[in-house]
């Protein structure tokens, strides 16, 4: 009775002890997983007081990287200017998870032939890795080839072919040979322990957020009411960085949801780059990373210069095709297939239109906007959104028809205010240009409530004022027919977009002359249909 004691308890043992050994395989195998780069230098030259007149060296520090998911390291990177003569001007320095340009690398070494926008980005793997960083253009000289001896050559011909296939043939017999027995393995050691061989829930996908990118605040451009658009720099490239604080990410989900839509990479819409979180908790905050346009806003270029003629023209036709693109669903191959739905705006003006460097505009900040799903209704949506002076009638007196023709010509009433706008600054009138003016400035001043706007808008039926020497030019009292076309009280007589477009194309071949041209009512480009 005794030898059969003995006998299971050191059968026991033997159970306990191979588990141990077993955890600590794992644990030792899972080393592997975790990150190769813990900490890293970091440095942010407009967070550095440089005063102190130590190079920014007082504010230098070491940063914790954040953990990474599955598969992915951790990399230390720099970002800095270099001049003629060789000095050097630290930027940036900080964490970097999972570029593959940084894998294995234990210096910090740009091998560019020249700065990129004036700037050298280096990264590395390894613990304090950037502390060095050093720029050592590789060579541009082609390496001399050595002649090939014409049988050898013949040869090889013969032989690689054969080579390279037996070699995948025993590499795949080999892979497969690994896959099956690590597969036996795992089945046996788990199911011995009566364990489940595969995890009852499947984790999620890794978050969107982990991958920061190394992206450095220059100075803030504008403030709006959900956040601030600060000019950046990631590595080398000048980009927007909109940051929403944390009451507003609701705003910072439905813009980014509109720039994810199939079809919205389009010139004359705003580009994309992707979204952020930063910060935890009560200190989080929302970035959304888009192209940056260094003129900014058309309402902030207009209150500084004037326009030419075909200025005018060149905005006001990508402006209305940015919006005709918005505004279009997007059928697929298939007749009942949508790849893109319908959008409104719902808080279209001239703010939120931005002028690239060859003057052709492109349309912004899609935090109230609106998708139309095809069989699907507007649900129970607040009507009475957007910026005050720029709300049609309907939307003031909240008597708005709930369908997606009647958001789209909302827009396209706040589109014939944005063209007064472009024509009140244009050269091509035949008087001295005033100072800029937001619509309905001079009659409800810069601050007005939303009694205000009801009185002059909905009940006195007040538009901004058509200056007589604007019809002086036959373009420009084209585009003035258009935008009272677009205001129109009654919303179904207003203008579509794409109408508004083909106008401003066939009046561009207009210039600077004092003989008067009316579009009249019987014109073709006169129609009304939505």
């Amino acid at each position: 009775m005794r030898s059969l004691c003995t006998f299971y308890q050191e059968k026991i043992y033997f159970i306990i002890y191979s588990f141990l050994f077993l955890s600590s395989f794992v644990r030792m195998m899972s080393v592997s997983n975790d990150r190769i780069t813990t900490r890293c230098e970091f440095y942010n030259q407009t967070m550095c007081n440089e005063a102190n007149g130590d190079g920014g060296r007082s504010c230098t520090r070491e940063e914790e990287c954040e953990a990474q998911g599955d598969g992915k390291r951790s990399h230390c990177y720099v970002v800095w200017k270099g001049d003629e003569n060789g000095n050097l001007n630290l930027t940036l320095k900080g964490c970097f998870l999972n570029n593959e340009d940084c894998y294995n690398k234990t210096a910090c070494v740009e091998r560019a032939q020249k700065p990129k926008n004036s700037y050298l980005f280096c990264c590395c793997e390894g613990n304090m890795c950037n502390q060095n960083f050093t720029w050592e253009p590789a060579p541009t000289e082609p390496t001399p080839v050595k002649a090939v001896n014409p049988v050898s050559n013949q040869m090889d011909n013969i032989y690689l072919p054969i080579g390279i296939v037996m070699i995948a043939v025993l590499l795949g017999v080999i892979g497969g040979f690994v896959v099956y027995w690590l597969y036996r393995r795992h089945k046996h050691v788990f199911n011995e322990w009566g364990l489940p061989s595969m995890e009852p829930h499947p984790r999620p996908p890794p978050s969107p957020y982990l991958d920061l990118r190394p992206i450095q605040l220059v100075e803030i451009k504008a403030r709006g009411r959900f956040g601030a658009v600060w000019k950046a720099y990631h590595k080398t490239e000048e980009v927007a960085v909109k940051v929403f604080p944390i009451q507003d990410k609701q705003s910072w989900l439905s813009e980014q949801e509109i720039y994810k839509l199939p079809y919205m990479d389009h010139p004359n819409i705003l580009q994309f780059i992707g979204v952020e979180k930063r910060g935890d908790n009560l200190q989080a905050e929302f970035w959304l990373i888009t192209e940056y346009h260094e003129r900014g806003s058309l309402c902030d270029f207009l209150k500084a210069h004037t326009l030419t003629w075909l200025e005018l023209c060149r905005i006001a036709e990508s402006m209305t095709m940015g919006l005709m693109h918005l505004h279009e669903d997007v059928q697929g191959k298939l007749s009942d297939q949508l790849v893109k739905p319908a959008i409104a705006h719902r808080d279209f003006k001239s703010k939120n239109v931005l002028l690239k460097n060859d003057m052709t505009a492109c349309i912004a900040d899609f935090g109230l906007a609106l998708i139309f799903y095809s069989g699907k209704s507007c649900g129970d949506t607040h009507g009475q959104v957007g910026t005050r002076r720029y709300m049609a009638p309907e939307v003031l007196e909240g008597a708005i028809n709930f369908t997606s023709d009647a958001f789209l010509r909302i827009d396209m009433y706040a589109c014939g205010l944005v063209l007064w706008e472009l024509v009140s600054r244009c050269t091509a009138q035949d008087s001295p240009i005033s100072e800029y003016r937001l619509p309905f400035e001079e009659e409800v001043g810069q601050h007005p409530t939303l009694e205000d706007m009801q009185e002059s808008v909905v009940q006195r039926k007040v538009r901004p004022t058509i200056q007589q020497n604007w019809r002086n030019h036959p373009g420009l009292a084209g585009i003035c027919d258009t935008m009272e076309e677009c205001w129109d009280h009654d919303a179904e007589a207003r203008l579509s977009a794409s109408c508004v477009m083909e106008r401003v194309i066939m009046l561009r071949r207009y210039q600077n002359t004092s003989t008067a041209m009316r579009i009249e009512n019987d014109s073709p480009l006169k129609e009304n249909n939505m």
